[in-house]
């Protein structure tokens, strides 16, 4: 039994942040983690920075360099064709050749193949050690092709190098080739880079499959509040709608005249649940008709014609290599501008451009409405839905009057490339 706590003593806590309450008897309290904290410090830019790739890299390199001019030093010179001060410079070239290897991996490839078949060429029995992580390097990044033919034309070339210059007899070139380059250790470095390679794919794979599962249940999500609202608010707005509409026609019957905020509230009713249909209607074509781009753009333009409004399409540039998402966000784009132009700017006729850049997609719709230069553009749930879809794939969005007259809305979006 615990003791008496005395009195003015501090009551001892026992529910502390972050903790559960009470376990089993002489149990502590446990901590209670809570969701993602393991990647919490990473995320939020707080984890410790490692060291960049390119200081690694010509790290890697100098090793490289270090281990073969201590091998050449050490080892045999066999007074080749060229100089051994030549010779030690083509050891050192080849070592420091692979601090390019991120940015030029067929480059050094050949750079490394050259020096081997030229510190060969002075008489330095050393190991292909260079060109082997220089294979490792560009089949990792791809190049697989060119490492083969790089390989092949060393492993010739070295036997010809050899009695060339005189270093070792016809017997022995081929021997002193296969020493200099061991055909296992070729393929097994050719093997790690494309292990890896082919880990490094299906890990990005994974990564954009999983940013896209998260995105759809995002959507979904969004599409279930609008639902929710749609159904909650288009109730509460028709009650409104129904109740001023009793009202009008009640002064009407008796000889008044209807007070001036009843037509005012009707038409503000209307307008919300037109607005209110419309939002429910476009999240509903993202979720469950096909997917809306540049292609469609056309039938877009078509449309607005057909009710009333003058409008001309020029799209520029390949629209086959523009992202999905970039242009469905584009369709959304033109489709508010030219409801807004024809619901509110009163426009006789827009021009809506499209450019596609290997970098960036621009929109631009210009409207020849009643915007006046100076004024400033009205934040509806139009213009904050196209800014949101903008900011969410990293572009700008500028919409205000322009100096003739009319409105612009004008955005830029970013193509981000696979690799």
């Amino acid at each position: 039994m615990p003791p008496p706590r005395q009195y003015g003593a501090p009551r001892p806590r026992r529910h502390a942040r972050g903790y559960c309450g009470r376990g089993s008897r002489g149990s502590s309290l446990r901590r209670i983690r809570p969701p993602g904290a393991a990647g919490y410090s990473a995320r939020m830019g707080t984890a410790r920075p490692g060291p960049p790739a390119g200081l690694l890299d010509w790290a890697v390199a100098g090793c490289v360099a270090a281990v073969l001019l201590i091998t050449g030093l050490s080892g045999r010179y066999g007074g080749g064709a060229w100089p051994a001060p030549a010779g030690y410079a083509l050891l050192a070239a080849g070592g420091l050749a692979l601090g390019l290897r991120r940015g030029h991996p067929v480059g050094v490839l050949a750079g490394t193949a050259l020096c081997t078949a030229g510190y060969q060429a002075a008489g330095f029995d050393v190991p292909a050690v260079a060109f082997l992580f220089a294979v490792y390097f560009a089949v990792r990044a791809g190049h697989r092709r060119a490492a083969v033919a790089a390989s092949a034309a060393l492993l010739a070339g070295l036997p010809l190098v050899a009695l060339a210059t005189g270093t070792h007899q016809a017997g022995d070139a081929l021997a002193h080739s296969r020493r200099v380059l061991e055909l296992a250790w070729l393929i097994a470095a050719g093997a790690a880079g494309e292990a890896l390679r082919q880990a490094e794919r299906r890990a990005a794979e994974a990564e954009r499959t999983r940013e896209e599962t998260a995105r759809r249940r995002a959507h979904e999500e969004r599409l279930r509040i609008a639902r929710e609202l749609h159904d909650s608010l288009t109730h509460q707005i028709s009650i409104i709608k129904v109740q001023a509409e009793v009202a009008v026609h009640t002064a009407r019957k008796r000889g008044e005249r209807p007070p001036p905020a009843l037509p005012v509230i009707l038409q503000a009713a209307r307008e919300a649940s037109r607005e209110l249909r419309a939002t429910l209607q476009a999240l509903r074509d993202d979720a469950t008709g096909p997917p809306r781009g540049l292609a469609d753009l056309s039938e877009l333009v078509e449309r607005a014609r057909d009710m009333g409004l003058p409008a001309t399409l020029a799209v520029d540039g390949p629209q086959q290599e523009v992202p999905a998402a970039v242009g469905r966000t584009v369709y959304r784009i033109v489709q508010e501008a030219l409801t807004n132009a024809a619901r509110h700017a009163r426009a006789t006729g827009v021009t809506v451009r499209v450019e596609c850049r290997p970098e960036a997609v621009t929109v631009r719709v210009d409207d020849d409405g009643v915007a006046r230069p100076g004024a400033d553009p009205v934040p509806g749930v139009g213009l904050l839905g196209m800014r949101e879809r903008v900011t969410a794939l990293g572009g700008r969005l500028r919409a205000g009057p322009r100096e003739q007259g009319g409105f612009t809305v004008e955005a830029e979006l970013p193509v981000e490339r696979l690799p």
